[in-house]
């Protein structure tokens, strides 16, 4: 996406994929609200970010707070509609994107019916109006899909298997015919994917084009030194503004918080997330994520940086990425992570961080195997 201008607040401001929609260059993410931050340090972050860094995009998901259990669900909301009343902040001036739950068997406390969960007609409206409700506005400017209701290889899990295919699926059509109707009555502005495929991309792309139905102009998907090449050897030329228009909104741009390098040590804080739910993003914390993790916290080092500065500033500077989410649970942690997006780093760091890359390509998702001897 071409950057516009830089905001008075320096965030370089773009319009997210082929929408007339401008989001800055980085998006608030409030995923622990409700689980590691309470509601007044949700307010403290608000306040800090929205008010005092001029930081009004923020990104959340009917399932919030993660880990989700029936007992929290819709917290984080509940904490930014608390917000909202009391800010004093025009609801105008703050872009609010949030997530629908794909198809889940387990989670039988999102919806009136139970599980699954699924991207029907009905349970799009059901959980869009639930949002409404719990954040207290009248629209949402972005709806996202959080994962695909079809079957697909999600969160590090193994590859593709036709085999695991579902017999009945969602159509593409059907979910986005949902979104129209959501947009012409005024309950959602915009529409865009997450966890997504080239081919579910290309599918989306292909039903609007064919039947004359909203087009999705975002994509959320993990991106980060540790996650890249799923991104940038495929769905990058897909999204790309001369093909589909897409926007990439990164997640986890710190791999969970590992980038920042505080799992290197023996004293993790004891209120780290990894820490407090044990199996949690493991992907993030095999042997082969924590040397490569090690390499680029050396490098950082080297060049004056904190491996928190290298991690996100590299992921601001990446041509695919429209907006990176960040979340923080502290505002110590949050202002660090709001002023690498003011960093630039040079060639010579960036040629450093593709050397490092070339060793560890993905190791989250294929950690390199330790070699065995060969037997006589």
């Amino acid at each position: 996406s071409v950057v516009l201008a830089a905001s008075k607040d320096g965030f370089r401001m773009r319009n997210l994929g082929s929408s007339d929609l401008i989001v800055p260059d980085v998006c608030l993410g409030t995923m622990t609200w409700g689980k590691q931050n309470t509601e007044e340090e949700a307010h403290l972050q608000l306040d800090y970010a929205v008010k005092e860094r001029g930081l009004k995009f923020m990104d959340t998901a009917e399932m919030y707070p993660v880990p989700t259990e029936a007992d929290t669900q819709g917290r984080t909301d509940r904490y930014i509609g608390s917000w909202l009343k009391k800010s004093g902040v025009p609801r105008e001036e703050l872009i609010l994107a949030s997530k629908v739950c794909g198809y889940n068997e387990r989670i039988n406390w999102v919806r009136e019916a139970g599980a699954p969960t699924r991207v029907t007609k009905a349970q799009v409206r059901e959980s869009v109006e639930k949002s409404l409700a719990r954040l207290g506005v009248e629209y949402i400017d972005l709806l996202q899909i959080h994962w695909p209701d079809r079957y697909v290889s999600l969160f590090g899990a193994e590859s593709y298997d036709e085999a695991n295919q579902r017999e009945e699926n969602v159509s593409f059509e059907e979910q986005l015919e949902a979104f129209d109707e959501l947009r012409k009555e005024g309950l959602v502005r915009h529409f865009g994917v997450s966890n997504e495929t080239s081919f579910g991309v290309m599918s989306f792309i292909r039903a609007a084009e064919a039947k004359g139905l909203p087009r999705i102009v975002s994509i959320q998907n993990s991106y980060s030194l540790l996650v890249r090449t799923a991104y940038e050897t495929d769905l990058a030329e897909v999204c790309s503004s001369r093909h589909t228009n897409v926007g990439l909104l990164a997640y986890s741009p710190l791999a969970g918080g590992v980038l920042s390098g505080k799992y290197l040590t023996e004293d993790v804080p004891p209120g780290a997330r990894l820490n407090l739910f044990p199996g949690f993003m493991d992907r993030y914390r095999n042997s082969a994520s924590q040397d490569a993790t090690r390499e680029y916290a050396a490098l950082a080092k080297a060049h004056g940086l904190t491996p928190t500065q290298l991690a996100l500033a590299w992921c601001r500077q990446r041509w695919c990425v429209t907006s990176s989410i960040i979340g923080a649970t502290s505002v110590e942690h949050l202002k660090e992570n709001i002023d690498a997006f003011q960093l630039e780093l040079s060639e010579e760091l960036l040629e450093g961080i593709q050397l490092i890359y070339k060793r560890y390509r993905d190791p989250t998702i294929n950690p390199a195997p330790k070699k065995e001897p060969v037997k006589a």
